[in-house]
């Protein structure tokens, strides 16, 4: 049997996998946020936990399979409830927000996946390309990329992209409606 591709892993067995990033539940979903060392991932998670979202863990997630097309993340035991963030050190979620801001598992319905945006770095500016869907444990997962440039309010766009997640879920998609006004604008 073939190893399943995992690009946002870093471990992999039979129906379980380590993955680095953070895993919090936006909107009743649950969204793994994933990119390079330093992006934000924990800081954009920090303030959507302070919005009143639910920290499931922070760097290190273990998912497993949880029936057919079902994947769940939970933090590892000894690092459940604690996120590091540069400058203040290990803070304990749970202590500072409340017993209320914690999950301790969650779906996997979404990977946010946070990328340095630079010049030249090409992108889909009108949301016409749905990006390729990560693959964990055998498991298509939606993803969604967000460029990460000073300014840029990161906790803010993850909530967006959360909801346009959930109204393609509901099949509307904001560009195809706007290419449909062009097109009979244009005829």
């Amino acid at each position: 049997m073939t190893e399943p591709r995992c690009r946002a892993g870093t471990k992999s067995r039979e129906g379980e996998a380590t993955l680095s990033g953070g895993l919090l539940r936006i909107y009743g979903i649950g969204v793994l946020i994933i990119g390079d060392s330093g992006i934000g991932k924990s800081e954009s998670s920090l303030e959507l936990i302070a919005r009143g979202h639910k920290f499931v863990s922070d760097d290190v997630v273990h998912v497993r399979r949880d029936g057919p097309g079902r994947l769940v993340g939970a933090a590892p035991s000894l690092s459940r409830n604690f996120m590091e963030i540069r400058g203040l050190g290990i803070i304990n979620i749970k202590e500072i927000f409340g017993p209320r801001s914690i999950s301790p598992k969650s779906r996997i319905d979404l990977i946010i996946r946070l990328k340095k945006w630079r010049h030249g770095l090409e992108l889909d500016r009108l949301g016409l390309k749905v990006p390729e869907d990560e693959v964990i444990l055998g498991e298509k997962v939606p993803q969604l990329f967000i460029p990460v440039a000073p300014g840029r309010n990161i906790a803010t766009l993850i909530e967006v992209a959360c909801k346009v997640h959930l109204l393609r879920e509901k099949g509307y998609h904001a560009p195809h409606e706007i290419m449909k006004r062009l097109d009979r604008a244009l005829s």
